[in-house]
């Protein structure tokens, strides 16, 4: 008889829930960095600082907010993995599938894929340190100790 600890049941609705909600954490987290940051070095918001290749950069001021909001963001988006995901074997692939969406979604909205080396190495960067401590906070979780003696003792 095998063992049903830990066993992986496919349920693709719960994939799918988890991915739209990481999906939903990391625009909320991103917009909530964002506005902050903005209102710190007093610079205007944009939705342009979300999608727009262009605006990562060093050279601008706007563009070292966005660089700082999203790496930000990855800290906030690896505690939705932790609270959401709950398995360290699935925090690359959430992440990558996180990024993905928003490679699309840049796609979209600039009419071509994203073409600046620093909005690539900044979604890297990202997806590092995102995966990387989602997997280290969900790793810690599952490797708790499972307390043995719970009941009552038994005087034999």
């Amino acid at each position: 008889m095998a063992s049903n600890f830990r066993s992986y049941i496919w349920d693709p609705i719960l994939i799918i829930c988890q991915m739209v909600l990481m999906q939903c954490i990391y625009y909320s987290g991103l917009g909530l960095w964002l506005a902050a940051l903005d209102s710190l070095v007093q610079t205007h918001r944009s939705l342009d600082q979300i999608f727009s290749y262009e605006v990562l950069g060093l050279a601008s001021m706007h563009g070292r907010v966005s660089m700082m909001a999203f790496l930000l963001n990855s800290l906030t988006c690896a505690v939705g993995l932790w609270l959401f995901v709950r398995r360290g074997k699935q925090c690359l692939d959430f992440t990558v599938t996180v990024h993905f969406f928003h490679m699309i979604g840049c796609w979209v909205y600039n009419a071509h894929v994203p073409a600046a080396l620093a909005w690539w190495l900044v979604n890297v960067a990202c997806i590092a340190l995102m995966a990387v401590i989602g997997e280290y906070l969900c790793m810690r979780t599952e490797l708790r100790a499972i307390p043995v003696n719970t009941g009552p003792k038994a005087n034999l």
